[in-house]
């Protein structure tokens, strides 16, 4: 068994306000707690790894590369598969939290490197 508290896990903003914690690191799959600020989006983009993002609080739009777009709500989830463009917004003006699992997982340094 491997704990990881949430206060000292691993953490950075990759644009001010939405902030990325890791809370497991492993080869075969990776979670990050997340925290968007209101009306924050991530860039369209995509990864080898597929995704699953599970609001906790707030509402996020989950949008495709084809333009598909949906709301989620707490305890909703977005599943993306390897290499699909994507994205997702916070939805509301205020903060709104949500879990991303990569499987396998991902290194967490990934929006640090991602070349815009």
């Amino acid at each position: 068994m491997h704990i990881i508290h949430l206060k000292d896990a691993e953490k950075y903003e990759p644009e001010r306000g939405w902030l990325r914690a890791s809370v497991c690191s492993q080869g075969n799959v990776s979670i990050e707690y997340f925290v968007k600020p209101g009306k924050h989006s991530s860039p369209l983009h995509d990864h080898p790894q597929e995704q699953v993002c599970v609001v906790i609080k707030g509402k996020m739009l989950a949008r495709s590369g084809d333009g598909k777009e949906s709301i989620l709500e707490p305890g909703d989830a977005a599943h993306f598969a390897p290499n699909e463009p994507h994205a997702v917004a916070n939805a509301i003006d205020e903060e709104s939290i949500g879990i991303d699992i990569f499987v396998p997982g991902r290194s967490f340094d990934f929006w640090l490197k991602r070349k815009t």
